[in-house]
């Protein structure tokens, strides 16, 4: 049971990750659940640093 919970959340983390990447605004977070929509924006602050670092140069 505990190893679903993981791997849902690090799943929302990824795809908050990638909609950050991709330019999408934190307010088009598709979770509703508490613990989700807070790793979806943990991932999505994580993709606003690293593209203000210069990770991702277009």
């Amino acid at each position: 049971m505990k190893r679903q919970k993981r791997d849902r959340l690090e799943r929302a983390r990824t795809r908050g990750y990638q909609a950050g990447v991709s330019g999408r605004a934190k307010e088009q977070c598709p979770y509703n659940d508490f613990d989700a929509k807070g790793h979806w924006l943990g991932g999505w602050r994580d993709a606003m640093e690293d593209k203000g670092s210069g990770l991702f140069i277009k």
